[in-house]
């Protein structure tokens, strides 16, 4: 193969785009489509990471300054906590459009993660989905296949084809050249994806994480390249090889991902709220009430108390009954609503593995899953952040109950509705507020995302190569029929 012989027709095919005006217009609406996406999302994500982290301290502040009270209602005064965009949400925001950032942390209960930016943005219509994701893995190729369609059906409707062939340019190279200029224009519009890493790499992003995420990209970039010149090889017209590749398109990031998410959903249907929350109510029957010492669930635990310190009554036990109750029943509560949080997660889980089963299918659903396990704003991560939080509520409950049952003593505990003085005894200082744990939410590790995005970047490598051997083996169609 002739290097000289391939950067000649590439050279050829730009000075086309540039007379033509076509390569000109189309790389500089792909820049300001790409450019504008990422300003927007970039600018978007920076004040949801001020605003939340600022949020955080100001929740966590507020908790500790909190006046003297009785542990119990601190259980109930709860604790919010707020998950902070990743890095590399600046360029994949991921599952966080539709999942909620905030959570309130409270006793006896587990709630849903609220106020989701699509929620928040639903009035913005479809140019709040533009992300540049978005951009690179669906808008990009459509304009690579505008720029790119007549690359080798106008060789062999104006006759070149065999012009070139006399002048020892091989099938191969006369491909390849055409692949290489239309793979330039791709690398521009890669350009302001490498100046946003740059930025993510400030804040904090791993650099082998931020490289192969470019590297992902300009694969899944090379792969339409491919296609392209590959399908346009095949087409005796360029009207045909429009055709075939907005079909293509059509079919592969539009139809494709859509069907992948209908099959999981058939394959692996979930229940909804209204049914999850009739079956945890129903489930929650089972547990006692934990503010009611007298119920009969407890008659086990109190029986048990009473024989371990060799006391007659409750009201004789050097701990405060009421708060043991607190700790057994929200202990018992918890373990019930992680079964039913587990089980959601595992479902949702399985989806997400049944969808991933037809990534092969299309390059455009495999850059999809590299995108979000890279970035760490997929599904799993958001698990990551429930399971965390709920740790941290459950620590910081159990702490307070501990104090109602260590600090408390059962006489002023059941008088303190009646008696001011008894209500008073039960105020503990706010000193004991500061119980709280940082909020641990960190990506995943380097190894967890590589584990789980390599696949789909042999995925993409299979498409280049395929559609590579797809170029070549038409071009030499072309060549041996001298139909040009």
């Amino acid at each position: 193969m002739n290097t000289r012989n391939v950067l000649l027709v590439a050279t050829a095919e730009w000075c086309y785009w540039r007379r033509s005006s076509l390569g000109v217009i189309a790389s500089v609406v792909a820049l300001l489509l790409v450019l504008a996406s990422l300003i927007s999302t970039n600018l978007r994500i920076d004040t949801e990471r001020g605003a939340r982290e600022s949020f955080q301290a100001t929740a966590e502040q507020t908790f500790k300054e909190q006046p003297a009270r009785h542990p119990h209602r601190m259980v109930h005064y709860g604790h919010y906590v707020f998950r902070s965009p990743a890095p590399l949400a600046i360029v994949d925001p991921g599952v966080d459009a539709y999942t909620g950032t905030v959570l309130f942390l409270e006793g006896h209960r587990q709630n849903s993660a609220a106020f989701s930016p699509r929620y928040s943005a639903a009035q913005a219509g479809p140019l709040a989905e533009i992300t540049p994701a978005f951009a690179y893995q669906v808008l990009l190729p459509l304009l690579l296949i505008i720029i790119g369609f007549a690359s080798v059906a106008r060789e062999r409707e104006g006759g070149t084809a065999y012009l070139l062939a006399t002048n020892s340019v091989t099938p191969t190279e006369l491909w390849l050249g055409k692949t290489v200029a239309l793979s330039g224009i791709a690398a521009i519009a890669l350009i302001p994806l490498a100046i946003s890493l740059v930025f993510a790499l400030m804040q904090g992003e791993s650099l082998t994480i931020v490289a192969l995420f470019f590297l992902g990209y300009a694969i899944y970039l090379g792969c339409w390249c491919t296609l392209i010149t590959a399908l346009s090889s095949w087409s005796r017209r360029s009207s045909i090889s429009l055709t075939f590749l907005l079909v293509t398109w059509l079919l592969l990031c539009i139809v494709a991902p859509r069907f992948g998410t209908t099959v999981a959903g058939i394959a692996i249907p979930l229940d909804g709220k209204i049914q999850s929350d009739l079956a945890v109510t129903s489930a929650l029957r089972d547990v006692g009430d934990g503010h009611n010492a007298n119920d009969p669930a407890f008659s086990r635990l109190r029986s048990q108390l009473l024989e371990q310190y060799n006391v007659e009554t409750v009201e004789e036990l050097p701990v405060n009954f009421r708060g043991i109750v607190a700790q057994a029943s929200e202990k018992d509560l918890t373990a019930l609503l992680n079964e039913f949080a587990d089980d959601r997660m595992a479902q949702e889980a399985k989806q997400t593995q049944v969808a991933r089963v037809f990534n092969v299918l299309s390059p455009a659903l495999a850059i999809k899953s590299f995108s979000l396990s890279m970035a760490s704003t997929d599904l799993s991560q958001h698990h990551q952040f429930l399971r965390d939080a709920e740790a941290l509520r459950y620590d910081f409950v159990q702490k307070l109950n501990s104090l109602h049952a260590e600090k408390l003593s059962y006489a002023d505990d059941i008088r303190r509705g009646s008696d001011d003085r008894a209500e008073q005894r039960t105020r503990v200082s706010s000193e004991n507020w500061r119980l709280l744990k940082d909020f641990p939410w960190q990506p995943r590790s380097l190894s967890e995302r590589l584990l789980d995005s390599l696949p789909q970047l042999l995925i993409l490598l299979f498409w280049y190569i395929c559609s590579a051997w797809l170029g070549i083996t038409g071009m030499q169609r072309v060549f041996k029929n001298n139909d040009g």
